[in-house]
Protein backbone atom coordinates (compact mmCIF):
# COMPACT_ATOMS: atom_id res chain seq x y z
CA UNK A 1 0.00 0.00 0.00
CA UNK A 2 2.88 2.34 0.86
CA UNK A 3 4.63 1.55 -2.45
CA UNK A 4 1.41 2.28 -4.35
CA UNK A 5 1.06 5.61 -2.52
CA UNK A 6 4.65 6.55 -3.41
CA UNK A 7 4.04 5.60 -7.04
CA UNK A 8 0.93 7.79 -7.22
CA UNK A 9 2.69 10.76 -5.64
CA UNK A 10 5.47 10.50 -8.22
CA UNK A 11 2.92 10.42 -11.06
CA UNK A 12 1.10 13.44 -9.59
CA UNK A 13 4.35 15.39 -9.19
CA UNK A 14 5.39 14.63 -12.77
CA UNK A 15 1.94 15.63 -14.07
CA UNK A 16 2.04 19.00 -12.29
CA UNK A 17 5.49 19.76 -13.69
CA UNK A 18 4.27 18.82 -17.17
CA UNK A 19 1.26 21.13 -16.82
CA UNK A 20 3.38 24.10 -15.70
CA UNK A 21 6.08 23.70 -18.37
CA UNK A 22 3.61 23.12 -21.21
CA UNK A 23 1.45 26.06 -20.13
CA UNK A 24 4.46 28.40 -20.25
CA UNK A 25 5.70 27.07 -23.59
CA UNK A 26 2.22 27.13 -25.10
CA UNK A 27 1.59 30.78 -24.24
CA UNK A 28 5.06 31.84 -25.39
CA UNK A 29 4.81 29.99 -28.73
CA UNK A 30 1.28 31.12 -29.61
CA UNK A 31 1.97 34.77 -28.76
CA UNK A 32 5.40 34.75 -30.43
CA UNK A 33 4.03 32.88 -33.46
CA UNK A 34 1.32 35.52 -33.97
CA UNK A 35 3.81 38.35 -33.50
CA UNK A 36 6.36 36.71 -35.82
CA UNK A 37 3.76 35.74 -38.42
CA UNK A 38 4.58 32.02 -38.29
CA UNK A 39 1.68 29.60 -38.61
CA UNK A 40 4.02 26.68 -37.88
CA UNK A 41 5.03 28.17 -34.51
CA UNK A 42 1.37 28.86 -33.66
CA UNK A 43 0.60 25.23 -34.56
CA UNK A 44 3.44 24.08 -32.30
CA UNK A 45 1.98 26.23 -29.51
CA UNK A 46 -1.47 24.72 -29.97
CA UNK A 47 0.10 21.27 -29.75
CA UNK A 48 1.67 22.29 -26.42
CA UNK A 49 -1.73 23.48 -25.16
CA UNK A 50 -3.05 20.02 -25.97
CA UNK A 51 -0.26 18.62 -23.80
CA UNK A 52 -1.76 20.53 -20.87
CA UNK A 53 -4.98 18.57 -21.35
CA UNK A 54 -3.09 15.26 -21.44
CA UNK A 55 -1.25 16.14 -18.22
CA UNK A 56 -4.53 17.09 -16.53
CA UNK A 57 -5.97 13.71 -17.53
CA UNK A 58 -2.89 12.02 -16.07
CA UNK A 59 -3.24 14.02 -12.87
CA UNK A 60 -6.93 13.11 -12.49
CA UNK A 61 -6.27 9.44 -13.24
CA UNK A 62 -3.53 9.28 -10.60
CA UNK A 63 -6.18 10.05 -7.97
CA UNK A 64 -8.40 7.25 -9.32
CA UNK A 65 -5.82 4.45 -9.41
CA UNK A 66 -5.00 5.02 -5.74
CA UNK A 67 -8.47 3.86 -4.68
CA UNK A 68 -8.60 0.45 -2.92
CA UNK A 69 -10.48 -2.55 -4.40
CA UNK A 70 -14.21 -2.83 -3.72
CA UNK A 71 -17.23 -4.95 -4.70
CA UNK A 72 -17.57 -3.24 -8.09
CA UNK A 73 -13.83 -3.29 -8.85
CA UNK A 74 -12.28 -6.24 -6.98
CA UNK A 75 -8.99 -5.84 -8.85
CA UNK A 76 -8.77 -2.17 -7.90
CA UNK A 77 -8.62 0.86 -10.20
CA UNK A 78 -5.11 0.65 -11.62
CA UNK A 79 -6.32 -0.22 -15.12
CA UNK A 80 -7.62 3.35 -15.28
CA UNK A 81 -4.00 4.04 -16.20
CA UNK A 82 -4.52 2.22 -19.52
CA UNK A 83 -7.94 3.77 -20.16
CA UNK A 84 -6.44 7.22 -19.62
CA UNK A 85 -3.60 6.38 -22.02
CA UNK A 86 -6.12 5.69 -24.78
CA UNK A 87 -7.97 8.91 -23.96
CA UNK A 88 -4.68 10.82 -24.17
CA UNK A 89 -4.08 9.31 -27.59
CA UNK A 90 -7.47 10.48 -28.87
CA UNK A 91 -6.82 14.01 -27.56
CA UNK A 92 -3.45 14.04 -29.34
CA UNK A 93 -5.02 12.71 -32.56
CA UNK A 94 -7.81 15.26 -32.72
CA UNK A 95 -5.37 18.09 -31.97
CA UNK A 96 -3.30 16.90 -34.93
CA UNK A 97 -6.38 16.62 -37.14
CA UNK A 98 -7.45 20.14 -36.26
CA UNK A 99 -3.99 21.46 -37.12
CA UNK A 100 -4.04 19.56 -40.43
CA UNK A 101 -7.37 21.08 -41.43
CA UNK A 102 -6.23 24.61 -40.49
CA UNK A 103 -2.89 24.37 -42.30
CA UNK A 104 -4.40 22.77 -45.40
CA UNK A 105 -6.93 25.59 -45.61
CA UNK A 106 -4.05 28.05 -45.27
CA UNK A 107 -2.20 26.41 -48.16
CA UNK A 108 -5.31 26.61 -50.34
CA UNK A 109 -5.58 30.33 -49.60
CA UNK A 110 -3.92 32.37 -52.34
CA UNK A 111 -3.24 35.54 -50.35
CA UNK A 112 0.35 36.81 -50.16
CA UNK A 113 2.24 35.99 -46.96
CA UNK A 114 5.18 37.69 -45.31
CA UNK A 115 8.27 35.91 -44.06
CA UNK A 116 8.12 35.03 -40.32
CA UNK A 117 10.48 37.11 -38.17
CA UNK A 118 13.54 35.67 -36.41
CA UNK A 119 11.62 35.82 -33.12
CA UNK A 120 9.97 32.57 -34.24
CA UNK A 121 13.37 30.86 -34.47
CA UNK A 122 14.36 31.94 -30.94
CA UNK A 123 11.10 30.70 -29.45
CA UNK A 124 11.32 27.32 -31.21
CA UNK A 125 14.88 26.77 -29.90
CA UNK A 126 13.62 27.55 -26.37
CA UNK A 127 10.78 25.07 -26.89
CA UNK A 128 13.16 22.31 -27.99
CA UNK A 129 15.27 22.72 -24.85
CA UNK A 130 12.24 22.81 -22.54
CA UNK A 131 10.50 19.81 -24.14
CA UNK A 132 13.66 17.71 -24.20
CA UNK A 133 14.19 18.28 -20.49
CA UNK A 134 10.55 17.46 -19.72
CA UNK A 135 10.62 14.32 -21.90
CA UNK A 136 13.72 13.07 -20.07
CA UNK A 137 12.11 13.64 -16.67
CA UNK A 138 8.79 11.99 -17.60
CA UNK A 139 10.56 9.02 -19.15
CA UNK A 140 12.63 8.58 -15.99
CA UNK A 141 9.56 8.67 -13.72
CA UNK A 142 7.60 6.41 -16.10
CA UNK A 143 10.36 3.80 -15.93
CA UNK A 144 10.48 4.01 -12.13
CA UNK A 145 6.68 3.78 -11.70
CA UNK A 146 6.00 1.63 -14.80
CA UNK A 147 3.12 3.95 -15.73
CA UNK A 148 1.84 3.63 -19.30
CA UNK A 149 0.25 7.09 -18.92
CA UNK A 150 3.56 8.79 -18.17
CA UNK A 151 5.27 6.69 -20.81
CA UNK A 152 2.75 7.93 -23.39
CA UNK A 153 3.16 11.47 -22.14
CA UNK A 154 6.97 11.16 -22.33
CA UNK A 155 6.69 9.90 -25.90
CA UNK A 156 4.43 12.83 -26.65
CA UNK A 157 7.00 15.25 -25.25
CA UNK A 158 9.81 13.58 -27.19
CA UNK A 159 7.76 13.82 -30.36
CA UNK A 160 7.21 17.48 -29.58
CA UNK A 161 10.99 17.89 -29.70
CA UNK A 162 10.95 16.40 -33.20
CA UNK A 163 7.99 18.59 -34.11
CA UNK A 164 9.70 21.75 -32.88
CA UNK A 165 12.87 20.64 -34.68
CA UNK A 166 10.95 20.27 -37.94
CA UNK A 167 9.38 23.69 -37.37
CA UNK A 168 12.87 25.14 -36.87
CA UNK A 169 14.12 23.53 -40.10
CA UNK A 170 11.03 24.78 -41.90
CA UNK A 171 11.67 28.33 -40.69
CA UNK A 172 15.28 28.12 -41.83
CA UNK A 173 14.28 26.96 -45.31
CA UNK A 174 11.54 29.59 -45.40
CA UNK A 175 14.13 32.33 -44.86
CA UNK A 176 16.80 30.65 -46.99
CA UNK A 177 14.59 30.33 -50.09
CA UNK A 178 12.38 33.35 -49.33
CA UNK A 179 9.26 31.18 -49.68
CA UNK A 180 6.71 31.92 -46.89
CA UNK A 181 4.42 29.07 -47.92
CA UNK A 182 7.03 26.56 -46.65
CA UNK A 183 6.00 27.59 -43.13
CA UNK A 184 2.49 26.25 -43.81
CA UNK A 185 3.88 23.08 -45.42
CA UNK A 186 5.94 22.46 -42.28
CA UNK A 187 2.86 22.97 -40.11
CA UNK A 188 0.94 20.41 -42.20
CA UNK A 189 3.73 17.82 -41.87
CA UNK A 190 3.81 18.45 -38.12
CA UNK A 191 0.07 17.81 -37.84
CA UNK A 192 0.37 14.52 -39.77
CA UNK A 193 3.17 13.36 -37.48
CA UNK A 194 1.06 14.15 -34.42
CA UNK A 195 -1.73 11.90 -35.74
CA UNK A 196 0.71 9.06 -36.51
CA UNK A 197 2.05 9.16 -32.94
CA UNK A 198 -1.51 9.10 -31.56
CA UNK A 199 -2.40 6.01 -33.61
CA UNK A 200 0.68 4.19 -32.31
CA UNK A 201 -0.31 4.93 -28.71
CA UNK A 202 -3.88 3.74 -29.41
CA UNK A 203 -2.54 0.43 -30.78
CA UNK A 204 -0.25 -0.11 -27.76
CA UNK A 205 -2.97 0.65 -25.19
CA UNK A 206 -5.50 -1.52 -27.06
CA UNK A 207 -3.24 -4.54 -26.63
CA UNK A 208 -3.40 -4.17 -22.87
CA UNK A 209 -7.16 -3.56 -22.82
CA UNK A 210 -7.59 -6.75 -24.87
CA UNK A 211 -5.55 -8.64 -22.23
CA UNK A 212 -2.50 -9.01 -24.46
CA UNK A 213 1.15 -8.66 -23.47
CA UNK A 214 4.01 -7.00 -25.33
CA UNK A 215 6.60 -9.61 -24.39
CA UNK A 216 5.65 -13.21 -25.36
CA UNK A 217 8.78 -14.40 -23.51
CA UNK A 218 6.77 -14.02 -20.29
CA UNK A 219 5.06 -17.33 -21.10
CA UNK A 220 8.41 -19.12 -21.26
CA UNK A 221 9.41 -17.59 -17.92
CA UNK A 222 6.17 -18.86 -16.34
CA UNK A 223 6.62 -22.31 -17.88
CA UNK A 224 10.24 -22.63 -16.74
CA UNK A 225 9.34 -21.43 -13.24
CA UNK A 226 6.60 -24.08 -13.05
CA UNK A 227 8.68 -27.00 -14.33
CA UNK A 228 11.47 -26.17 -11.88
CA UNK A 229 9.17 -27.29 -9.03
CA UNK A 230 9.38 -30.98 -8.21
CA UNK A 231 5.97 -32.59 -8.74
CA UNK A 232 4.54 -29.86 -11.03
CA UNK A 233 4.15 -30.69 -14.72
CA UNK A 234 2.49 -29.82 -18.02
CA UNK A 235 1.69 -26.13 -17.48
CA UNK A 236 -1.13 -25.30 -19.87
CA UNK A 237 -4.01 -22.89 -20.39
CA UNK A 238 -1.55 -20.19 -19.33
CA UNK A 239 -3.08 -16.72 -19.52
CA UNK A 240 -1.12 -13.58 -18.70
CA UNK A 241 -2.75 -10.19 -18.75
CA UNK A 242 -1.63 -6.80 -17.61
CA UNK A 243 -3.25 -4.44 -15.13
CA UNK A 244 -1.39 -1.11 -15.21
CA UNK A 245 2.17 -2.14 -14.23
CA UNK A 246 1.10 -5.50 -12.74
CA UNK A 247 0.70 -8.95 -14.32
CA UNK A 248 -2.11 -11.41 -13.60
CA UNK A 249 -1.27 -15.06 -14.28
CA UNK A 250 -3.78 -17.91 -14.52
CA UNK A 251 -2.83 -21.46 -15.47
CA UNK A 252 -3.45 -25.19 -15.08
CA UNK A 253 -0.78 -27.67 -13.98
CA UNK A 254 -0.73 -31.44 -13.58
CA UNK A 255 0.35 -33.24 -10.39
CA UNK A 256 0.16 -36.80 -9.13
CA UNK A 257 -3.50 -37.47 -8.35
CA UNK A 258 -2.64 -39.79 -5.49
CA UNK A 259 -0.78 -37.33 -3.25
CA UNK A 260 -2.46 -35.62 -0.32
CA UNK A 261 -4.27 -32.30 -0.64
CA UNK A 262 -1.75 -30.73 1.71
CA UNK A 263 1.20 -31.75 -0.50
CA UNK A 264 -0.62 -30.59 -3.63
CA UNK A 265 -1.25 -27.27 -1.93
CA UNK A 266 2.45 -26.88 -1.12
CA UNK A 267 3.40 -27.64 -4.74
CA UNK A 268 1.03 -24.97 -6.07
CA UNK A 269 2.39 -22.43 -3.58
CA UNK A 270 5.96 -23.20 -4.65
CA UNK A 271 4.96 -22.69 -8.29
CA UNK A 272 3.38 -19.36 -7.38
CA UNK A 273 6.49 -18.23 -5.51
CA UNK A 274 8.75 -19.24 -8.41
CA UNK A 275 6.62 -17.31 -10.90
CA UNK A 276 6.72 -14.19 -8.73
CA UNK A 277 10.51 -14.48 -8.55
CA UNK A 278 10.84 -14.95 -12.33
CA UNK A 279 8.31 -12.37 -13.57
CA UNK A 280 8.46 -8.81 -12.17
CA UNK A 281 5.36 -7.10 -10.74
CA UNK A 282 3.07 -10.13 -10.53
CA UNK A 283 -0.18 -9.05 -8.87
CA UNK A 284 -1.72 -12.52 -8.53
CA UNK A 285 -1.27 -16.12 -9.66
CA UNK A 286 -4.27 -18.43 -10.00
CA UNK A 287 -3.43 -22.13 -10.37
CA UNK A 288 -5.88 -24.91 -11.21
CA UNK A 289 -4.62 -28.38 -10.27
CA UNK A 290 -5.34 -31.43 -12.44
CA UNK A 291 -4.26 -35.09 -12.13
CA UNK A 292 -1.51 -36.27 -14.48
CA UNK A 293 -2.94 -37.40 -17.83
CA UNK A 294 -6.14 -35.35 -17.60
CA UNK A 295 -7.77 -34.90 -21.02
CA UNK A 296 -7.21 -31.31 -22.15
CA UNK A 297 -8.10 -31.70 -25.82
CA UNK A 298 -11.15 -29.45 -25.49
CA UNK A 299 -9.15 -26.40 -24.41
CA UNK A 300 -9.83 -23.39 -26.61
CA UNK A 301 -7.86 -20.65 -24.88
CA UNK A 302 -4.57 -20.04 -23.16
CA UNK A 303 -1.00 -21.06 -24.03
CA UNK A 304 0.47 -24.51 -23.43
CA UNK A 305 4.01 -24.90 -22.14
CA UNK A 306 4.49 -27.69 -24.72
CA UNK A 307 4.09 -25.15 -27.53
CA UNK A 308 6.91 -22.90 -26.33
Amino acid sequence: MEASSTRNSQIIRASWLSIIVNALLSVIKIVAGIMAGSLAVVADGIDSSGDIVTSLITLFTASIISRPPNMRHPYGYEKADTVATKLLAFVIFFAGAQLAIATFSSLMDNKVRELPSLLAVVVVVLSILGKQGLAYYLRKVAKRTESSMLRANARNMQNDVLISGSVLIGLMFTHLFNMPFLDSVTALLVSIWIMVVAVRIIIDSSRELMDGVEDPNLYKLVTDATLSVDGAGNPHRIRIRKMAHHYLVAMDIEIDGHISLEKAHKISHQVEDNIKQSVPNVYDVIIHLEPVGDDATNEVFGISGKDL
